[in-house]
């Protein structure tokens, strides 16, 4: 009979801490923790935010959802940093899976044209904190730092489809109009927890 109260608390233990995924309206979290990012800086998310918002990106160097997205979210980066956009990639996969390594972020992102921080999630509890799941994963912050977009970064999978649901999300937020499409679902290769 123990074990079996033992087993139902553990349920609802994993029911709770799965339902703690971050919804449209709240708070960025996890502001203060010191991540480390590929140009050697270590930084938080409350130092990075910016005037308009903060558009954060749980992605990793090997997923074929990543390849297919990469151009298109590296473009959206760099473009509305201008605008007042803070972007942060964040790799929250264990470096013990292949390519996920630190050298292998910074080579990525030197290859690719970051002009953003890419960050690693150490211990993997930002993403769990965010309620991130999937590679990618779409977090956009509006200047008050509360959850306005998330999900993906258009429709389809390994490949790009016509509608790419983040740039109207930024587009909507720099403009100061309301986004149509908050929450969409994030479609990838799941993160590789440590």
């Amino acid at each position: 009979m123990k074990k079996i109260h033992h087993i139902a608390a553990l349920l609802i233990a994993g029911v709770l801490s799965a339902s703690a995924a971050l919804q449209i309206g709240d708070e960025m979290v996890d502001t203060h923790v010191k991540m480390m990012s590929a140009d050697d800086a270590t930084l938080t998310l409350s130092q990075l935010k910016g005037e308009k918002g903060t558009l954060i990106i749980f992605t990793c160097n090997k997923c074929p959802f990543v390849d297919a997205w990469q151009a298109t979210m590296v473009e959206l980066g760099n473009t509305y940093m201008k605008k007042g956009i803070s972007v942060v990639f964040i790799n929250s996969n264990d470096p013990a899976v292949k390519g996920d390594t630190m050298d292998n972020m910074k080579a990525k992102a030197q290859k690719e044209g970051y002009r953003f921080p890419y960050l690693q999630d150490s211990t993997s509890e930002v993403a769990r904190n965010f309620g991130a799941k999937k590679t990618p994963d779409v977090f956009l912050f509006d200047a008050t730092g509360k959850l306005a977009y998330q999900g993906a970064v258009g429709d389809g999978g390994r490949s790009v489809g016509d509608e790419i649901w983040l740039k109207d999300a930024l587009e909507a937020l720099v403009a100061g109009q309301k986004i149509e499409n908050a929450q969409t679902k994030a479609v990838g290769c799941s993160i590789k927890f440590r």
